[in-house]
């Protein structure tokens, strides 16, 4: 008699990832309390998208670990013991100092780094990151010579390492109740696999081999931990303290404000480079990390003039969002500025719709709108 197959759905996987991660970070003292709080969070911003139209924030559906572009691949059955998650391996990033002095640096040319970005800037584990986060993460990534026949990962084993093809081809075999090494499918010169091994001391779902020779570039845990949890701790407190010194979010509540951190994305401009033009639909607003912005406004068809600058702590952009008019200003990089972008779609999402926003705190947006518009007619908004 077969046993049945138990399939993990991608959903599943990525929903508990980005749970993980956000325990790892907030380190609750009451983890059922936490997970409660959560999950019902999920449960009512998905009841917010779908009366407003807008599709429920769920987690990307990255690929699966061992999936191939061209052929989906049956997943493995859930045979193997419990995994042991990295809470069991300590690491408080709030009392790790050491910033500097356990960088490591694995030298690579400017292509493998460049292949590099490409290959890990869309899994879930890594889109967090900034810029130098990024680079710190591929200079930390040691390389490994495979030879025709050589096991990369075998199913079972538990897993440490997170791989990123950067040449040769590899085949990937299963186990199943009723087959052993049952080929299911292969990479071909690029790819990346084993990202969950990042996050937990778990046994592999498949076993890759080695047709022809090749290179991959490797992560192990302890350096995923420190480079990429601990700038996630870190990120997630600057955040934090930009959100508190924007007006019109001091009357969040902790979770929201949580919440609103997450959907924060990393966006770097050099000298001069147009942050958002004037006449443009608003597609979300800006807060300052480091660095200045110069407003600038043109008039009639005339010349561009400068009317104000913003620095580090400073934001903009949101008054577009509540009056659903076209951007009233340019904005330009002065100089290196880091910024933190909300785009309007997860404000909408998060915070439900702008007018309830606007209605918070509406006396402080009434100056603003003196400013832009010159009118104190927030009739619209109300």
């Amino acid at each position: 008699m077969n046993r049945p197959r138990y399939d993990v759905p991608p959903e599943l996987t990525n929903l508990l990832l980005e749970f993980t991660v956000n325990v790892m970070i907030e380190r609750p003292s009451d983890l059922v309390e936490y997970a409660a709080r959560y999950f019902s969070g999920l449960r009512d911003e998905r009841q917010r998208s779908a009366s407003s139209g807008r599709p429920p924030a769920i987690a990307e559906n990255d690929e699966a670990i061992y999936s191939d572009e061209d052929e989906p691949m049956p997943k493995p059955p859930a045979r193997f013991s419990r995994r042991k998650s990295v809470f069991a391996e300590h690491y408080d990033p709030a009392e790790d100092e050491d910033d500097e002095g356990t960088k490591v640096v694995h030298p690579k040319s400017d292509e493998q780094r460049e292949k590099l970005g490409q290959a890990v800037k869309n899994i879930l584990l890594f889109k967090s990151l900034d810029v130098p986060q990024m680079q710190e993460v591929i200079d930390a990534m040691f390389e490994r010579k495979v030879k025709p026949g050589d096991i990369v990962i075998k199913q079972g084993d538990d897993g440490d390492n997170f791989y990123v093809i950067a040449s040769g081809t590899y085949e990937i075999f299963v186990n199943t109740d009723r087959e052993q090494d049952k080929l299911v499918g292969k990479y071909d010169g690029a790819g990346s696999f084993g990202e969950l091994a990042l996050m937990y001391n778990m046994p592999r779902a498949a076993t890759i081999k080695a047709v022809t020779e090749g290179a991959l570039w490797a992560m192990n845990r302890q350096t995923f931990r420190r480079i990429v949890l601990k700038s996630a701790f870190k990120k997630r407190k600057e955040y934090e303290n930009l959100l508190e010194k924007v007006p019109m979010l001091k009357s969040l509540n902790s979770y929201e404000r949580m919440n609103l951190c997450d959907a924060l994305m990393p966006r770097s401009y050099k000298e001069g480079e147009l942050i958002i033009k004037q006449g443009d639909d608003a597609d979300g607003m800006y807060f300052i990390e480091d660095g200045t912005v110069r407003i600038c406004v043109k008039k009639d068809g005339g010349n561009e003039t400068e009317v104000s600058r913003i620095s580090k702590g400073g934001y903009f952009g949101e008054l577009a969002l509540l009056t659903k008019k076209p951007r009233a200003a340019s904005v330009y990089a002065v100089g290196a500025v880091k910024l933190a972008f909300l785009d309007v779609s997860a404000f909408e999402r998060l915070l439900g719709p702008c007018k309830e926003i606007m209605m918070r705190n509406i006396d402080q947006y009434e100056e603003q709108m003196i400013q832009a518009f010159g009118s104190k007619d927030v009739k619209d908004l109300r």
